[in-house]
């Protein structure tokens, strides 16, 4: 066990928009301050270690570590860029008293660098601007910090918040810049002005202890672990402690273990003073935003705001006639409990009960929030069925309003003409147009949420991968209008069994097919999509007629087009209202709501009645 000795601290969280360089940045200051081995391979983006991280390449989970310089102990948390995760940075601003704002030398302030700005600002945390990326060729600084000037202008609460340093860095090649003029070193500016401009924790040692959660973990043995920043006090080994939770409900528990942070290490140690980020163990049950404090005075602090969601979906029981054959069957209390779990870490994620026992109203910050859960349920074993993504709907003062979101595209002149046609369809107004570099142009829509819902494919598809899009919610407006869906109709199992070469190839003349040959399919499974508007039912397993006369070329395998594969996004992006994924850990099916068709056929009868 550990002394833990320092009483000198900085904690500073790095906020970003998405790809600026956040986690560059926290590698370059880890390998300068000697964490690792000078023979040590350790890769990059050494932050990111969740699997899911580290396949999509971008941050997902708000992680701290802390580094050592000089005498002083620098609290480092690493937070996403990304809007689907915002969650992730409000539940961890309130742990530091500054801010690195890491922007790109090239694409200088985009939606989400305004966003984290605006709450950095609101939690009163002292702003240190990293310029990264300087090394670029096409970089131009000069515009750039025109635009952060004007972001500060427009964002700050006070006036002390316009007084900034700026620091220009490029994290890949591991160095840092007081003036563009200074030959690069290492990181060493960094640093200094992190000492400098970084006010120290106003520590409070003598009060009674006091720590809001911030952060959950679980080790096998020791069991949930609570991360905090101690507000007052200290914590030791083997205190009595009390868990206030948001009932204000006090729970007294002991405190097993207490842990400090060091380069990329949790060190088991006698005690964390005020002002330090640390963790406890021997606790149970305690969520983020609980405050956990002394015995003697259990008093709860503020807890963590967390802006509401925009996109829910329902999750349920997988009914699909293939249930339980790739993994665990997930009954109803299993999956409420699953979600549950999630509850006490994602707080960004609402779970609630649906008419239906089997079925559950789970809403996110996004698209992305959200099939990152189902992807992780998937990989722990789980099936289960997920209906489309919609807008989360708000009533006020009886008039129904709708999340609107300002969509940002940096693409290529020739593709602006598609993507305007289709954002016209889903209620989009453009509200801006600039030229951005050489041949493309930046452009800025507004829409409501529902309208963006299954765009980003759309937009990939469209700009072959020469573009980007940004999001960022601006509003909740009056509903009004109505979102066109583009889809055309799509095949649809008649019956069940194994998918066949012959019906494929039939089914290849006219209509794109999702199914190879020799697939386990079963009737009102989604297996293609034709030209035409309406769905049509198609029987995928229906063999080619066996006769006494055949032809000697006969035998030679038909060839077939590639099968469309959708990802979990494709397809949550793809299906209707009428329509469900079926996810599995092997598998992903799409399939009508109503599996038989007979009854399907009469519903949209009874449907056109109604609105006849």
């Amino acid at each position: 066990m550990q002394e833990n000795s320092m009483k000198e601290f900085r904690n500073v969280a790095i906020i970003a928009h998405v790809d600026h360089g956040k986690t560059t940045l926290v590698d370059a200051m880890l390998k300068y301050s000697k964490v690792f081995r000078e023979n040590q391979s350790v890769g990059n983006l050494i932050m990111d270690s969740d699997p899911q991280e580290k396949e999509r390449g971008i941050t997902i989970l708000s992680k701290n570590t802390a580094i050592i310089y000089g005498s002083v102990k620098i609290n480092i948390i690493d937070t996403p860029g990304h809007v689907d995760f915002s969650g992730e940075v409000e539940r961890v601003l309130n742990m530091v008293d500054g801010c690195l704002l890491v922007i790109d030398a090239i694409d200088g302030p985009m939606p989400q660098t305004r966003y984290v700005l605006k709450a950095a600002f609101e939690n009163h945390l002292k702003p240190i601007v990293v310029i990264n990326k300087i090394d670029r060729d096409n970089s131009n600084i000069s515009t750039v910090i025109d635009a952060i000037q004007d972001l500060f202008l427009e964002l700050a609460l006070d006036a002390d918040q316009l007084d900034f340093p700026i620091i220009y860095a490029s994290a890949r090649d591991g160095y840092a810049l007081d003036n563009l003029t200074d030959s690069p070193k290492d990181m060493s500016p960094l640093f200094e002005a992190i000492l400098n401009a970084i006010p120290a924790p106003a520590n409070d040692f003598s009060g009674p202890f006091q720590m809001l959660v911030a952060a959950l973990d679980y080790d096998n043995h020791l069991g949930q672990i609570a991360i905090g920043r101690v507000s007052r006090g200290q914590i030791n080994k083997g205190d009595s402690i009390s868990v206030i939770n948001y009932q204000n409900e006090i729970k007294n528990f002991r405190a097993d273990h207490v842990f400090s942070f060091r380069d990329l290490a949790r060190n088991d140690v006698n005690s964390v003073l005020a002002g330090d980020i640390g963790a406890i163990s021997g606790i149970s049950n305690v969520r983020i935003g609980d405050t956990i404090a002394s015995v003697e005075n259990p008093e709860p602090l503020v807890r963590i705001r967390i802006e509401d969601p925009t996109v829910k979906v329902t999750i349920g029981v997988n009914t699909s006639p293939f249930s339980g054959r790739d993994g665990a069957y997930a009954s109803s209390r299993v999956l409420w409990d699953r979600l549950q779990r999630e509850l006490q870490t994602n707080i960004g994620l609402r779970v609630e009960r649906t008419g239906s026992a089997d079925e559950f109203l789970v809403s996110g910050r996004g698209e992305l929030h959200l099939s990152v859960l189902m992807e992780n349920m998937r990989r722990e074993g789980m099936e289960f069925q997920v209906s489309k993504p919609e807008a989360v709907i708000i009533i006020d003062n009886g008039e129904t309003l709708e999340p609107y979101e300002l969509l940002i595209i940096d693409t290529k002149e020739e593709f602006v003409g598609s993507l305007t046609e289709e954002l016209s369809s889903r209620l989009a107004v453009m509200t801006e147009m600039v030229a951005s570099t050489a041949g493309y142009l930046k452009i800025v829509y507004k829409l409501p949420t529902r309208g963006l819902i299954g765009f980003r494919n759309f937009f990939i598809k469209t700009t072959r991968g020469q573009g980007v899009m940004n999001t960022q919610f601006d509003s909740y407006e009056r509903m009004r209008g109505q979102v066109k869906s583009n889809r055309s109709g799509v095949l649809v199992a008649a019956e069940s069994g194994i998918s066949v070469t012959y019906s494929i190839r039939n089914a290849q003349e006219r209509a794109q097919t999702f199914v190879e040959s020799q697939i386990h399919v079963y009737e009102g499974m989604i297996v293609g999509m034709h030209n035409g508007d309406r769905d049509m039912d198609f029987n995928i397993c229906k063999k080619r007629q066996v006769t006494n006369m055949r032809k000697s070329t006969s035998e030679i395998v038909d060839r077939l087009e590639p099968a469309v594969i959708f990802s979990l996004e494709d397809a949550l992006d793809f299906v209707e209202a009428d329509e469900l994924v079926e996810i599995t850990p092997l598998s992903i099916r799409m399939r009508k709501r109503i599996l038989d068709s007979t009854d399907r056929s009469k519903k949209s009868r009874n449907g056109s009645r109604a609105n006849y």
